[in-house]
């Protein structure tokens, strides 16, 4: 019987570095959907409290002990980073760790990159740390958080890694070629 050996979306694609800006695939770990119930909120809460979460605004995400939690639509957030609790009745739960691929992209030119694809103004003043969207990039569906100044993570369909790094990397190369 065949041995079956998990590999990353990207595997073995090194890291990007044009104009002091980085783009490398992340591996995230477990990604765990967890869509609330109506009239859950509360139970929820208490649910996911020895993680140190609670349900995320809409837009928003929180980190703690090197996980986050992530909204991602509406009654919906994203567990990443860690194995999610016995939440009963409170929520619907999938495992999404195998459909999706995290990229980072981090630099000064990362959020002038994005902003070639992505219909949102991403400028750190109108989409601050902290922050998440449903958004396309180009014409894929992509989660997008800001999770520094300068740095972003990007969770897409796994199918659609290798167009996605293509777009990012292209944008990339423009805006160094015109700097310079």
């Amino acid at each position: 019987m065949p041995e079956l050996i998990a590999k990353t979306a990207l595997a073995g694609k090194k890291p990007l570095v044009v104009g002091a800006t980085t783009l490398a695939e992340v591996d995230a770990g477990a990604i765990t959907s967890i869509a609330r119930f109506p009239g859950q909120g509360e139970v929820l809460d208490n649910a996911l409290k020895p993680l140190g979460f609670s349900f995320p605004a809409p837009n928003n995400f929180a980190e703690a002990a090197g996980a986050r939690l992530v909204w991602a639509g509406r009654e919906q957030a994203f567990l990443i980073g860690a194995d999610c609790p016995d939440l009963g009745d409170a929520a619907a739960v999938t495992d999404q760790s195998g459909g999706w691929v995290t990229l980072s992209l981090t630099g000064p030119l990362a959020a002038d990159a994005l902003m070639r694809y992505v219909p949102l103004d991403l400028r750190l003043a109108h989409f601050p740390v902290g922050r998440s969207v449903r958004t396309p990039l180009y014409h894929m569906p992509m989660l997008l958080m800001r999770v520094a100044d300068d740095g972003f993570r990007l969770m897409l369909f796994r199918s659609m890694a290798r167009t996605a790094w293509h777009e990012i990397e292209v944008a990339l190369k423009t805006l160094a070629a015109r700097a310079a």
